[in-house]
């Protein structure tokens, strides 16, 4: 597989009709849309061009990167850039809580970029995110998208400490491209970040991106490692190469194969299974909140 993606790197192939994105309209974007411009605000939604952008401000969700904008990791998927980050601005968690407030958010998702370099991978920002945010905007909702921690778990624990609503770890691919895709994480060290906070009482969600030369059964069988940690929520959608210097995709998945991952993983147990080509991490995260 890894001779095929050197040579083939270079490539772009060109999108199917059913990766059409419709410009976002409706009155509540443009109001977001404005308050965002007016006050300078930053989400992942407007900078990473998400196509369900104009969906989620309708409905009242937004997403937010703290920790800053340089991984420490270098997966082959991400547009994120890679080096040595700037060191942990203390005064982010009142921003953050600021810019959730002003957009009147109703849910909103947390995530960051990978932090290997702080002893505690980030994690008492995120605590004092969500916090901040709380006070706040206390009828806010949240959803937290972490990292791994690199298997520090005394770090994941001030997440399950601090309990938001939903708390999502992406496994992103299968078991034999992980080492591919996501060069310095393990399929199993994710799994156990999941196990834990299912341990810890949270509702847990994953995601995990087709077209990168996964099999149908590879899959499956995934979504089985999943459900077997006791994974709440799933989101299945299309890998989309960023740049040249990403890995290529390997295969559009036609909408109908979503749709059969979808009605499976109801039957497997998960609570909500999002599956489509355009769908992301954050795609209906509203809707997510079960009793």
């Amino acid at each position: 597989m890894s001779e095929v993606v050197v040579e083939e790197k270079s490539k772009r192939s060109p999108k199917p009709s059913w990766l059409r994105v419709k410009l976002p309209t409706g009155e509540e974007y443009k109001k977001v849309r404005n308050i965002v411009s007016e006050h300078k605000l930053h989400t992942i939604c407007e900078s990473g061009n998400c196509p369900n952008m104009g969906e989620c401000w309708g409905a009242g969700t937004a997403t937010f990167m703290i920790l800053g904008n340089i991984c420490t990791r270098s997966c082959g998927f991400c547009s994120v850039a890679t080096g040595k980050p700037l060191p942990a601005d203390e005064l982010e968690p009142a921003k953050v809580a600021r810019s959730v407030s002003l957009m009147s958010v109703k849910h909103c998702v947390i995530t960051s970029v990978d932090r290997d370099d702080l002893p505690d991978g980030g994690s008492i920002i995120w605590a004092k995110t969500v916090n901040a945010i709380r006070k706040a905007s206390p009828t806010t909702t949240m959803e937290t998208l972490i990292p791994d921690f690199a298997g520090k778990w005394e770090n994941l624990q001030r997440i399950i400490d601090v309990a938001p609503e939903i708390v999502s770890h992406n496994l992103e691919t299968v078991r034999r491209l992980t080492k591919q895709v996501r060069i310095q994480a393990k399929y199993d060290r994710s799994l156990e970040v999941l196990r834990r906070l299912k341990k810890g009482g949270m509702r847990t969600k994953s995601g995990v991106m087709l077209g990168l030369g996964e099999t149908d059964e590879e899959v499956i069988e995934t979504m089985e490692d999943l459900r077997s940690v006791g994974c709440d929520i799933l989101t299945l959608g299309q890998y989309l190469q960023p740049t040249k210097k990403h890995l290529p995709v390997a295969e559009f998945v036609h909408p109908d194969r979503f749709k059969k991952y979808e009605k499976l993983g109801l039957e497997m147990g998960f609570r909500f299974v999002e599956s489509g080509p355009l769908v992301r991490s954050s795609y209906h995260a509203e809707k997510h909140l079960f009793d």
